[in-house]
């Protein structure tokens, strides 16, 4: 054995060096791998526990507390920076509750796709009278449950009013599933229907239901108004030394409001819309220089919606002069003035039907005494410019008349 030891130290390329690093390599090398065991089990001790954090945060969030929350989303990110990207949110729901809002329920979806038809299923049968909806607590007041459903349909058609507040009857849908059922009601979607559009409006095709039609016809807006700006640059009149000739900009404003029984009116004036929009929530409206007038819808082959309004000046009475009775006075030629407007509705942005641009405006004068009628067209240039819905929040605050 000796024997055997001594020639393998003899033989060439082989030392008593290289015998003892043989040993201590291949501990060297165990312990590495120990080390990079240790070290991917404490990378995954740590994101597991940043996982934990995050999704207790998602849940602190969901419920209101945000400040506590943000605490949790930080020692998170303070553990593993891109934890958000590796959770897959699979949670099941037997477990801790944490993150079960991002589970898909495929059953659910399927429920929600007729959510009209769903709540009619949930409905309640008792004592032989259809109950839309239950008193949430206890109370010795009358619920309005009790009420009949054609009492609740006309409150419904209160809260629409004359003046078609369609987007008060869709407020009013969140309330209860009762309350989303009378809503979705056809027969108050077709008033509405007949009111916008009337005799047109008669066929259903192509749309499948009549709240679809009030949605996606094409229509004005009667819950605000129509606003456009110009502004031009005028030369004035020269100074009297002569050395400069001054220049003024202009700015003026047009408004247009209409209303669901087809009167319209039209003002031109250089007051800002702070001023002069509440003063055009009614027809009797005392602003001087403010035209009135009808309009009506119009859609050709080419689909698009065209508006078409004769408007004319308020008629004031004018007091008799009697300063002048016993004077003969030259006759003066009585003529009616009107002017007719046309304008293309159209969507922009988010949107629907906000826009108005014009492609018609004249004037035409009617001699009485010869009952000639005299045209005069403008010619549209950029001193028309298109006009933008603004919504007037005080248009619906009241309701005067029922649907």
């Amino acid at each position: 054995m000796f024997r055997a030891q001594w020639m393998f130290e003899l033989a060439p390329g082989v030392s008593s060096s290289n015998l003892e690093n043989r040993p201590c390599r291949a501990a060297r090398g165990s312990l590495q791998k120990t080390a990079a065991d240790t070290k991917g089990k404490q990378e995954q001790a740590k994101e597991e526990k940043a996982r934990e954090l995050f999704l207790k945060a998602v849940e602190e969030e969901q419920n209101g507390a945000l400040y506590e929350a943000i605490k949790f989303y930080r020692r998170a990110m303070q553990l593993v920076p891109d934890i958000e990207f590796k959770i897959t949110y699979t949670r099941s729901p037997d477990g801790d509750g944490v993150g079960n809002s991002y589970i898909e329920d495929n059953d659910d979806d399927s429920k929600m796709a007729d959510l009209l038809s769903y709540f009619q299923q949930q409905l309640t049968f008792q004592e032989s009278v259809l109950k839309l909806c239950q008193p949430e607590l206890e109370s010795s007041q009358t619920h309005i449950s009790v009420l009949p459903m054609e009492v609740l349909m006309y409150i419904f058609r209160w809260v629409v009013s004359s003046d078609l507040d369609l987007r008060s009857l869709e407020q009013l849908s969140l309330v209860c599933r009762g309350f989303y059922i009378c809503a979705r009601d056809p027969e108050i979607w077709r008033l509405a229907c007949l009111k916008v559009w009337g005799r047109s409006c008669i066929k259903l095709v192509p749309y499948t239901s009549w709240r679809e039609m009030f949605l996606e016809r094409p229509r004005v807006r009667f819950d605000g108004v129509y606003i456009s700006k110009t502004t031009y640059i005028r030369q004035g009149e020269q100074s009297l030394d002569g050395f400069y000739r001054a220049w003024h900009q202009v700015e003026y404003y047009r408004y247009i409001r209409f209303f669901p029984d087809g009167h319209v009116m039209m003002l031109t004036t250089p007051e800002e819309p702070q001023s002069i929009v509440p003063r055009l929530r009614t027809r009797n409206t005392r602003t001087d220089a403010i035209l009135l007038g009808h309009y009506r819808l119009s859609q050709d082959t080419d689909n698009q919606t065209k508006v078409f309004a004769v408007i004319t000046k308020k008629k004031e009475e004018k007091p008799l002069d009697y300063k002048y009775r016993y004077f003969r006075r030259v006759p003066v030629q009585e003529a009616d003035q009107s002017f007719h407007v046309g304008l293309q509705l159209c969507s922009s942005g988010h949107q629907r039907f906000n826009k108005l641009i014009w492609i018609h405006h004249s004037c035409h004068i009617t001699y009485k005494s010869t009952g000639e009628t005299a045209v005069s067209a403008f010619e549209i240039d950029k001193m028309y410019t298109p006009l933008f819905f603004a919504r007037v929040r005080s248009y619906t605050a009241f309701s005067e008349r029922p649907l």
